[in-house]
């Protein structure tokens, strides 16, 4: 597998006229690239004799905050044929969409529908681009590091409306601020069975 790997690395500028940054660790080969280059990219590694990368695993996304582009798209390729995989960086930020690869990969629509769903990312030319694991009308996207953990509505059944009524959510008892000691040493006061110890007959007893 290194050996292929390595051996792509070479073969790079003749697969694909795309600037790339490539990276090799533990054995998994890393493709860094603009966005706007992603479907010659993916393209390339997809038709070319050497790649032969025919099958798209997975689309997602990861999330950086502190980032001008928050936002990693990280695409997951299988090459059957050569026994390897790969996968592809690009870039974005919260409003520049980048180009659906749907027409290089049919199976990207579900992916892309749920990277935006969960993220945010929008990608422009795609089909049918809407929510896929939330429900409709929900508020945000769930895994971005900056999304509440308590999120901003919660369902529950109203008994009066013999419904499920979805409301903003309450916290009704404030988070309690930890000072993360250890259980023993905040003990002040002794436990049951402490005081047989402190006995003067344990103090006396002979040792074995």
């Amino acid at each position: 597998m290194s050996e292929f790997l390595n051996a792509l690395i070479e073969k790079l500028p003749s697969i694909t006229p795309v600037k790339l940054e490539a990276s090799l660790y533990v054995g998994e080969l890393t493709l860094h690239a603009d966005a706007k280059d992603i479907i010659p990219l993916l393209t390339s590694l997809r038709d070319h004799a050497d790649t032969q990368f025919t099958q798209l695993v997975d689309v997602c996304g990861a999330d950086y905050p502190a980032r001008a582009q928050r936002f990693d798209v990280v695409y997951h390729l299988l090459s059957v044929k050569k026994n390897a995989r790969i996968r592809v960086k690009i870039q974005t930020d919260e409003n520049t969409p980048v180009p659906s690869v749907v027409g290089v990969f049919p199976s990207a629509g579900w992916f892309e529908r749920e990277a935006w769903d969960l993220y945010g990312i929008m990608f422009a030319g795609h089909p049918d681009l809407r929510r896929i694991l939330t429900d409709y009308g929900f508020d945000g996207h769930p895994l971005r590091k900056d999304f509440p953990l308590t999120g901003f509505v919660e369902l529950r059944y109203d008994d009066a409306q013999k419904r499920v009524v979805q409301e903003p959510v309450k916290l009704n008892q404030a988070y309690r601020n930890f000072d993360y000691l250890s259980p023993w040493e905040a003990m002040t006061r002794p436990l049951p069975g402490d005081e047989k110890a402190t006995t003067p007959a344990a103090a006396e007893a002979p040792k074995a």
